[in-house]
């Protein structure tokens, strides 16, 4: 007798799982001899891993570490799982997976982390383990742990008392400092102080809020300011080994207190300052225990040397699996998917390795000064971006109804632009051009209601 969605959801439910929405149970029973990998909190870029995991033939389960589903980020499509775990403690949650004898546990996003750690530990399968995973969310402690192991870090110190924090740049006395909360992401709540009248408005401005992960932020973090160029690093570990996936160099322009993005470009692996970045990066995986999984770090080339600004323990923010195939020959989410499919594959292929530099390419963030309510997009002026030579993916971040206002962060970007093309002046022309266009993306209701001219 043929099982009915409804009665399998009901046995699902008993024995502590869920099948996604739209998932056909034909397909849930004919998949159960395949292998299967776990996935912790796979918001955003985390949507890449379960097509990378399909391609190999492993099958996923979705996880989450909260009792909701956190609405701040772009949600898991849950279609894409085999089941989805309830919420529970994390040995109920070892115990149900248990069944599956899964051969991973990977964090999709930075909530994610601390439980992936801790279930891979349950479960006796290849991860970073408990120990250092306060230090792999925590941006205090995470330069803490750099700072015992003896690798160049920034000052810093941290508070729940606004006074202490403007104390601290005072009697340091050297500003710029950077003020901004103990885990979050996205540039959520940072800003680059230049006085004390700065710091305590950016510490009051952060203390006692919600950060993008929904939690408070009960304190603080003040550290001294990295001088020097901003690049972004994203690496795949397995067993220590590692491959340099990719390496940008962000370019951002200061407005008020906020650096903001404006675009990445990428960096030739083996011109400097690369090869130095990388070798760096390796003491800042090793310092933190992070010898599995992907990665995504911030660094500051200063003077003295690259100097880390964070890391999280995930994919990269940024990840456009076809973008980056093209210009780097690979992605992140398909490399992390082949290092715990099949590990010998990847140690032989990209353990020690780096990306190539295919093309000219850069990714633009556009950032606003408008602010009102989006009443349409002009799709005339999207035709004309998507037009340009060297443009491979446009991505809105509004629609109609939604509130647009002045980019502070990347979250108040207005929409990504990926550009590539073997002319580094084309994809300079295009850059320019977008500038010229991207406060006419969106046309705003005047205060009557109707669409502005």
């Amino acid at each position: 007798m043929a099982t009915s969605y409804q009665s399998l959801q009901a046995d699902l439910a008993d024995s502590g799982w869920r099948l996604p929405p739209g998932r056909k149970v034909e397909h849930m029973k004919s998949a159960e001899s395949r292998p299967v990998a776990v996935l912790v909190d796979a918001y955003t870029t985390g949507n890449h891993l379960p097509p990378a995991f399909a391609k190999l033939g492993i099958d996923v389960v979705h996880v989450q570490s909260t009792p909701e589903l956190m609405t701040s980020m772009r949600l898991p499509d849950l279609t894409a799982y085999r089941a989805a775990v309830p919420y529970g403690t994390p040995a109920e949650t070892a115990a149900r997976l248990r069944e599956l004898a899964p051969i991973c546990v990977v964090a999709g996003q930075e909530p994610g982390v601390p439980l992936a750690d801790e279930l891979s530990e349950l479960l006796g399968l290849p991860g970073n383990g408990t120990a250092l995973s306060a230090a792999r969310r925590d941006k205090y402690e995470m330069i803490e742990a750099l700072r015992r192991a003896g690798v160049r870090c920034a000052d810093q110190f941290k508070s729940d008392n606004v006074e202490a924090l403007v104390s601290w740049a005072e009697r340091r006395g050297d500003y710029p400092v950077v003020v901004k909360p103990l885990s979050s992401a996205a540039t959520d709540g940072v800003a680059i102080c230049g006085s004390v009248e700065e710091v305590r408005k950016a510490a009051e401005a952060v203390l006692g809020t919600v950060n993008i992960f929904h939690e408070r932020n009960d304190e603080v973090l003040i550290q001294s300011f990295l001088q020097g160029e901003e690049y972004m690093v994203d690496f795949v570990s397995y067993d220590g080994e590692r491959y340099a996936c990719g390496i940008w160099q962000y370019h951002k322009r200061l407005k008020g207190t906020h650096r903001l993005y404006d675009r990445d470009s990428i960096t030739a692996p083996r011109s400097s300052p690369a090869p130095e970045i990388i070798a760096y990066m390796h003491e800042v995986l090793d310092a933190l225990g992070i010898q599995y999984g992907p990665t995504h770090a911030e660094i500051i080339v200063t003077p003295e040397g690259p100097t880390l600004v964070e890391v999280g323990a995930r994919l990269s923010g940024g990840l456009v699996p076809d973008f980056h195939d093209v210009c780097l020959g690979g992605n992140q989410a398909a490399v992390t998917a082949l290092a715990y499919a099949r590990p010998r594959e990847f140690l032989d292929r990209y353990a020690g390795g780096t990306y190539r530099k295919l093309t000219h390419a850069t990714w633009i963030l556009a950032s606003t000064d408008l602010d009102g309510v989006v009443e349409e997009i002009d799709q005339d002026v999207v035709a004309e971006i998507k037009a340009l030579p060297s443009v491979h993916t446009f991505v809105p971040k509004l629609g109609p109804g939604k509130r647009i206002r002045p980019t502070v962060d990347l979250y108040t970007a207005t929409f990504a632009v990926h550009l590539c093309d073997p002319s580094a002046d084309v994809v300079e022309r295009d850059y320019a051009r977008i500038q010229q266009l991207r406060d006419r993306v969106y046309r705003l209701r005047d205060d009557s209601g109707r669409a502005a001219a």
